[in-house]
C-alpha cells in the first residue's frame, strides 16, 4: 500500500526496532536499533585518558566500551570569534567555524578524568568519536553548557522570526551558556521555550551531580531510544503520520508526544492490521533492493554500488538504454538520471566517507557541467554534509559525505565467511591445484593410502576432467588416494586423512 506525503513507520519488537521514513510512499531513510547494541551517539560519559598522541594531536579515552574512544584536540578547546548561525543538518548541528586550540599534551594527561559526549558511533574497527563540548538536545532548542553562543537553524528563513527567537533565548539563558534554536522552535511562544530550557538546565545539573559521585569510566547520561529520539527530532508539522505496530510502544510514544508536542499527538497512529506493517507500506521490498549492488534506472541504465572499507565506488552504465538521437545525448541523459538516483541511494543506504562516481564519459564540457550542477542541486536535499570536486576529464567525481552511523549494509549484513568479505571465491581449478600441491607434501609422509574429503563440486571434477591429476600422484608416490564427498565443506575447503 503506497501513501503520499511524509510518513514515519515503526516496526517494534522487544528485540529490535526498525524505523522507516517515507516521502511520497518511497523509502528515504532507514534506522535500526537493538537493545543489545543500542546506539551511543549523544551519550555522555565520565572517561579516563588512556593515551595521549601529540603527533596526531589526539587522545584515546576509556569510557567503558570495548574500544577506547577518539578525542581530537579541536574537540577539547574551541573559541568563537563571533556569534554565527549554525546550520542544522537533519537536526544535527553542522558547525562551520575556525577553531583555535592548544596542543593536546598541554591540555590533558594520561590517567586524567574527563567528561565527554559521543558525536560519532563506532564504525567497523574504529572506536567512537567524542567531544568534551557537551550539547543536550530538547524539542525546540539545544543546550550547550560550555559555549557562550546562540545559533539558529538556517531552515527558519523569516528574518523577523529569527530576531524574535534570538531575543527570547538571549533573555532567558543563564550567563555563559549557549543554545541552538532548532527548526521546531519556529512560531513557539516564550513559555514553551522557557519550559524546554528549564528541563535541559535541570537535566544538566543532574548529570553534574552524577559525575561527582561516579568513578570513571561510567555512563552519565544515555540518549533517548530510537522511537522517542525520532519523535523529538524529526516528527514535525510536515510529517503526516507516525504509525507504530505495537500497542505498548504506541502508548509510550503518545505519552511522550503529550508532554513535548501535544499539537502533533493526533498524528501518531496504532497499526492493527494482520499484515506486517513493513509489508503494507512496501518497505521490505525496498530494503531488499537497498542491499543490492545493482540499481536499475527508469531509462534502462543502471548503477553499481561497491562499498569497500577505504571508499565507495559507484559506476554508471547505459545498460538497456540506447537513446534516440546520438550517443552523446544517450550518455548525458543516463548520467543526469544516475546522479539523482545516486544521491537518493547515498541517503537511503547512509553511505559515508570517500565516494568516487565513475560516470559515462562525455565529450562536451557543457554536458559535464550540466551533470555536475545536477549533482550539486540534488545534494541540497541531503541533510548530511557533503563536499564534491569537479568532474575530471575521465568522467570521475570525487566527493565526501559525513559518516555518522553505520550504513544499511553494515546494519543488515556481515562479511561472507567463505570469501572473507572479498565478494569472490577461489576458482575450482585453483582449489584442485592447491589440493595437488598439498598432496605432494603429504604423500611422502604417509605409509598407506590416504582419503581426501572434498566438496561435491570438486569431487565431480576430480572424477572427471581432472582425474589425471590424481592418477599421476598415485603413480608417482605408489600410494592410493580415495576421494570422498562431504557437503558440509565449503568449495574451497578439503581434508586429507
Amino acid at each position: 500500500m503506497k501513501k503520499s506525503g511524509n510518513e514515519i513507520i515503526i516496526n517494534y519488537s522487544p528485540h529490535e526496532t526498525r524505523l522507516a521514513v517515507l516521502q511520497g510512499g518511497r523509502l528515504v531513510e532507514f534506522y535500526l536499533e537493538r537493545p543489545k547494541d543500542r546506539g551511543l551517539s549523544g551519550n555522555i560519559y565520565k572517561g579516563k585518558v588512556a593515551r595521549v598522541l601529540p603527533g596526531m594531536q589526539a587522545a584515546f579515552i576509556d569510557i567503558g566500551l570495548e574500544r577506547t574512544a577518539f578525542l581530537h584536540a579541536t574537540d577539547v578547546y574551541e573559541t568563537f570569534d563571533e556569534f554565527e548561525d549554525i546550520a542544522k543538518d537533519g537536526e544535527d548541528e553542522a558547525r562551520e567555524k575556525q577553531s583555535r586550540y592548544a596542543p593536546i599534551q598541554d591540555i590533558i594527561k594520561e590517567g586524567q578524568e574527563i567528561m565527554v559526549q559521543v558525536t560519532k558511533e563506532p564504525i567497523g574497527s574504529k572506536g567512537a568519536r567524542i567531544t568534551s563540548h557537551i550539547s543536550l538536545p530538547g524539542r525546540q532548542i539545544v543546550f550547550m553548557p560550555s559555549d557562550d553562543h546562540i545559533g539558529i537553524s538556517r531552515r527558519i528563513e523569516n528574518e523577523k522570526e529569527r530576531r524574535r527567537l534570538r531575543d527570547i533565548v538571549a533573555k532567558l539563558r543563564p550567563p555563559g551558556s549557549g543554545f541552538i534554536i532548532r527548526t521546531a522552535c519556529e512560531g513557539m511562544k516564550e513559555d514553551d521555550i522557557r519550559s524546554d530550557m528549564d528541563f535541559l538546565i535541570k537535566l544538566w545539573a543532574d548529570i553534574l551531580k552524577k559525575r561527582e559521585k561516579t568513578p570513571a569510566p561510567a555512563l552519565l547520561y544515555q540518549e533517548l531510544d530510537l522511537t522517542l529520539r525520532t519523535i523529538r527530532d524529526i516528527f514535525t508539522n510536515d510529517v503526516d503520520r507516525l504509525a507504530i505496530d505495537s500497542t505498548e510502544e504506541y502508548e509510550r510514544a503518545a505519552r511522550f508526544a503529550e508532554d513535548f508536542m501535544p499539537e502533533l499527538k493526533h498524528r501518531i497512529e496504532l497499526y492493527e492490521k494482520e499484515e506486517p506493517i513493513f509489508d503494507t507500506y512496501g518497505v521490505e521490498i525496498e530494503l531488499a533492493d537497498a542491499a543490492s549492488k545493482k540499481v536499475w534506472l527508469k531509462s534502462g541504465g543502471y548503477i553499481i554500488i561497491d562499498q569497500m572499507e577505504a571508499l565507495t565506488a559507484i559506476d554508471v552504465n547505459t545498460g538497456k538504454y540506447v537513446g534516440k538521437k546520438n550517443s552523446e545525448e544517450t550518455v548525458l541523459k543516463t548520467n543526469m538520471e544516475a546522479v539523482k538516483e545516486i544521491v537518493y541511494q547515498l541517503k537511503l543506504r547512509n553511505i559515508g566517507g570517500i565516494i568516487v562516481l565513475d560516470l559515462i564519459d562525455m565529450t562536451k564540457s557543457a554536458n559535464r557541467e550540466k551533470v555536475y550542477n545536477a549533482l550539486k542541486e540534488a545534494l541540497k536535499g541531503d541533510k548530511t554534509r557533503t563536499n564534491i570536486l569537479k568532474i575530471s576529464e575521465m568522467g570521475l567525481i570525487e566527493m565526501t559525505r559525513k559518516r555518522s552511523r553505520e550504513s544499511i549494509n553494515q546494519l543488515l549484513c556481515e562479511p561472507c565467511p567463505y570469501c572473507e568479505g572479498n565478494g569472490i571465491v577461489k576458482s575450482k581449478d585453483a582449489v584442485i591445484m592447491e589440493i595437488y600441491r598439498e598432496l605432494i607434501k603429504e604423500l611422502p609422509k604417509r605409509r598407506r593410502k590416504i582419503t581426501l574429503y572434498v566438496h561435491p563440486v570438486i569431487a565431480e571434477l576430480l572424477y572427471g576432467e581432472s582425474e589425471h591429476i590424481i592418477e599421476d600422484l598415485e603413480k608417482r608416490f605408489k600410494k592410493g588416494i580415495a576421494i570422498k564427498t562431504l557437503s558440509s565443506l565449503h568449495q574451497e575447503q578439503y581434508e586429507v586423512v
